[in-house]
């Protein structure tokens, strides 16, 4: 009787030994953890037949180069559990089956498979904490006295803000965040609250480095003890921004896949070599499952990726994944979506500490509680630090998070536990009714007509506490205390975990960022091919018009008389090649808001957008200017030689390319739609004035003979005159003693003082070129170095305070300042007038 049981109970040790050996459980593949049903001896025949199989496979692997080891995972499938290689799992329908069988719609059981295998081999996980001490942030801002939105108003405050600049009266240092210190510490999830304008976004901004240049910033802010100067603050934390800016003709799928492929790996293939190494020497095989999902978050440098499809469920995107996200003249995806791809964007990447402003907007509380969730875990279990600025979250929502900072007109009020909050409040006179929300009581009780409802001491009489008196409060109670006591002890840097911080400022190499964007740049002139085959129907239309006004059988050539038509003929294709460039400003301005947030979160270089966009664009300019030329070259009646055919075409396509890369400078300067196409118009009338036509060389005076030589129409004149009237059949002798010319040909060009030689052909196709790289350097150069527009540091301020200042009209520079180009200044005027308390003129 007793033979049975010590049989099973062999079988339990056994079992229990291979369990120890492989370490993996929860997997379809791996059965360590599933208990021998000892009363079925074909169960456990079955279950040492499956576990033969599995370290055969393991076996297999092992076998393996380290390189191809990295690269291969046991997956199940169809035909049974098997190698594959993991480019196949980083990428397509493979790796997504893969991910329904690991995630099973149950993030934190997921998130702890994950980190379990790293503790299994004592991996730690980098861990960043943040300090900020004595931060403080300053604007320079010019104070104007009118607050109604009125055209003069608007006008008379532009005209002094922009006098001020050079030295006004009216310049006021205003103090946006005052003072604020505290620790964000990992595995723990910090709620930002405040009131509008209380400096949320100013101080997420200046904890993530990405406070506008113009700001002044004192204080210190470290990651694991190290400043700003020692790494690269943008790529190590991820700041999720409460515009939701993406390009409109990209689906949601592809937004997330070129966030993530720009953003990078980080340390993924390094921590997994590691973890591998550690498995090998100690003898334990990993859960197949998430072995292979690792190894695929791994690589690099394809256009799509399991985390992408990670995120998308997580945020409950997947249902729109293939909707492009489209803007206020495409139909796309909801308000809400787009607030979700925003926060999606950052979480592909491999930053530990994440900073997320106002993403709620826009999201019903489920939503936002399904999230916050998420990320809940994702501290916990993974190590994160994490900082989210909400409105208004309910009372699920509020109850995720460990720590709150509560800042009111730039001060810190409190910052610590959760639970520790109400306590502080009571000690200062105020409590909080039964029945309503904490994140709506700490947000009005700061407020000086919602503070009294809130006084709670009936033996004392109510008086108003400002926020600077709660602020002091809060170094006497015992949970400030213990935060300048821990502050006052440094981090010791040598705790930093090796993977914490990035020290390189881009994801990926130059070329693979170049790749990435070259890639997204074809997909967009794809989605917007209906604007390049309009412009090119147009130059149909307008060639068909010119072939008829400009008929060969109504041009007769050989007298001097004769080229005032040819020479008019030449001129309206110029202008035309010219205008047709001219959608190039549009498009450039367009996309600007979008390259801006991504150039400053360090996706990638700003000269590969602008090197893809120059090379993308050359086909354009060779297919219109072929197309132009095919039309109209021999119809018109130019001279019937192949080599003056292609001599035109070619000053046409130089021409094109140097009108485009005019007009994309020019959109990368003035960045606005309507002051662009004003002073593009300008622009154009300049150029059209000294290129020749209108008033020759001679004619111009001296003081703007300087301005005739730096046209480029001038010189794409000359290029396609020389051409013509230098043909053989304008070579008959000159009959016309007032000029001084062999040739007809050459006559005319010298009534119109332009070049009379071939070589003037070659010059002016090298100038053109010249121009056309010019340009392109500038914008460039512009890409580069210049701010978003709409960073005004004006505010507007008609009634002042007891101080001297309007506070509320003050808190606006942190807002003025990072403002997107597609919100104008008349917007923080009207909304300035609307929240003063006092009376306005």
């Amino acid at each position: 009787a007793m033979e049975p049981t010590m049989a099973a109970a062999s079988s339990g040790a056994s079992a229990q030994s291979s369990n120890r050996r492989s370490m993996s459980w929860g997997s379809s593949i791996s059965h360590s953890f599933r208990q021998p049903d000892t009363d079925d001896p074909f169960r456990r025949a079955q279950s040492r037949s499956d576990n033969d199989e599995e370290n055969l496979r393991w076996a297999a692997l092992e076998k393996l180069p380290t390189y191809d080891r990295m690269r291969h995972a046991i997956v199940l499938n169809q035909d049974g559990a098997g190698l594959v290689h993991i480019e196949q799992l980083a990428r397509g329908e493979a790796g997504r089956a893969l991910l329904e069988r690991v995630f099973q719609d149950d993030s934190e059981r997921f998130l702890r498979r994950l980190r379990d295998r790293a503790d299994r081999v004592g991996i730690d996980l980098p861990a960043i904490e943040v300090r900020y001490q004595d931060l403080s942030v300053e604007v320079d801002a010019f104070v104007g006295s009118r607050a109604l939105p009125t055209l003069w108003n608007e006008t008379t405050n532009f005209l002094q803000g922009l006098i001020g600049r050079f030295g006004s009266s009216n310049k006021r240092t205003t103090t946006v965040l005052k003072h604020a210190y505290g620790i964000l510490k990992p595995s723990r999830m910090t709620l930002l609250l405040g009131p509008p304008s209380s400096g949320k976004s100013t101080l997420m901004r200046a904890l993530t480095g990405k406070l506008d240049k113009s700001l002044k910033v004192s204080g210190s802010i470290t990651y694991c003890g190290h400043t700003f100067s020692e790494f690269y603050p943008q790529r190590t934390s991820a700041y999720v921004s409460q515009y939701d800016l993406h390009n409109a003709e990209m689906t949601v799928r592809e937004t997330l896949d070129f966030s993530r492929r720009c953003l990078g790996i980080g340390a993924r293939y390094d921590m997994l070599a590691e973890l591998t190494a550690r498995e090998h020497e100690a003898g334990i095989n990993p859960d197949p499952e998430i072995d292979a999902y690792m190894k695929a978050t791994a690589v690099q440098g394809h256009e799509t990726n399991i985390i992408t499809d990670l995120t998308l469920k997580v945020l409950g995107l997947d249902i729109c994944a293939d909707n492009i996200v489209g803007d206020e003249m495409t139909r796309g995806i909801s308000g809400g979506q787009k607030k979700r791809v925003t926060t999606g964007e950052m979480l592909t990447g491999p930053a530990r500490a994440l900073f997320m402003d106002e993403i709620s907007t826009g999201l019903d509380s489920s939503s936002t509680f399904q999230i916050v969730k998420y990320v809940s875990q994702l501290v916990h279990v993974m190590n994160d630090t994490v900082m989210i600025s909400l409105l208004q979250p309910p009372p699920e929502t509020y109850n995720l998070f460990d720590d709150i900072i509560l800042l009111s007109e730039g001060y810190m009020v409190y910052h610590g536990p959760r639970g520790n909050i109400l306590e502080f409040f009571e000690s200062a006179g105020f409590r909080c009714p039964e029945r309503k929300g904490v994140a709506d009581f700490l947000q009005e009780v700061t407020s000086k007509k919602d503070q009294q409802q809130y006084w709670y001491l009936d033996q004392e009489q109510y008086r108003y506490v400002p926020v600077l008196e709660f602020a002091e409060h809060y170094k006497s109670f015992h949970v400030g205390q213990q935060m300048l006591e821990e502050l006052k002890i440094p981090f010791e840097k040598s705790k930093t975990h090796p993977a914490a911080l990035t020290t390189s400022k881009y994801g990926q190499s130059s070329w693979e960022s170049f790749k990435a964007v070259m890639s997204r740049e074809q997909l967009l002139m794809k989605r917007n091919s209906f604007i390049y085959i309009f412009k090119v129907s147009q130059l149909i239309i307008l060639g068909l018009m010119a072939m008829t006004v400009f008929l060969r059988t109504e041009m007769p050539h050989g007298q001097i008389s004769d080229g005032a038509k040819f020479f008019g003929a030449l001129t309206f294709s110029l202008i035309t090649i010219l205008f047709n460039g001219f959608a190039e400003l549009q498009l450039t301005i367009k996309i600007l808001p979008t390259f801006y947030k991504q150039r400053d979160f360090l996706f990638s270089p700003p000269w590969t957008f602008g090197l893809a966009n120059i090379i993308l664009k050359v086909p354009v300019s060779f297919v219109e200017a072929g197309v132009w030329v095919v039309l109209t070259y021999y119809v018109m009646g130019f001279a019937p030689s192949a080599g003056r055919f292609f001599r035109q075409f070619l000053a046409f396509f130089a021409t094109h390319q140097m009108a485009m890369a005019l007009f994309r400078f020019l959109g990368a300067i003035l960045k606005s739609m309507v002051v662009a196409n004003t002073f593009g118009m300008f622009v154009q009338l300049i150029i059209f004035i000294f290129g020749g036509f209108i008033i020759p060389r001679g004619d111009i005076r001296p003081w703007w003979i300087w301005a005739y030589w730096a046209s480029p129409m001038m010189y794409s004149q000359n290029a396609i005159s020389v051409n013509e009237f230098l043909a053989s059949r304008w070579a008959t002798p000159n009959n016309d003693p007032t000029i001084d010319a062999p040739t007809v040909g050459k006559a005319i060009l010298k009534s119109r003082d332009l070049f009379t030689g071939d070589w003037g052909f070659w010059l002016s196709i090298g100038a053109v070129i010249g121009f056309t790289i010019l340009f392109n350097i500038l914008y460039l150069l512009a890409l580069t170095y210049l701010s978003p527009s709409g960073r005004s540091n004006t505010l507007v301020s008609d009634e002042e305070n007891e101080n001297g200042t309007n506070k509320e009209q003050m808190s606006e520079a942190s807002v003025s300042s990072t403002m997107p180009s597609s919100i104008p200044m008349v917007t923080i005027y009207a909304c300035s007038f609307y929240r003063c308390q006092g009376s306005h003129k």
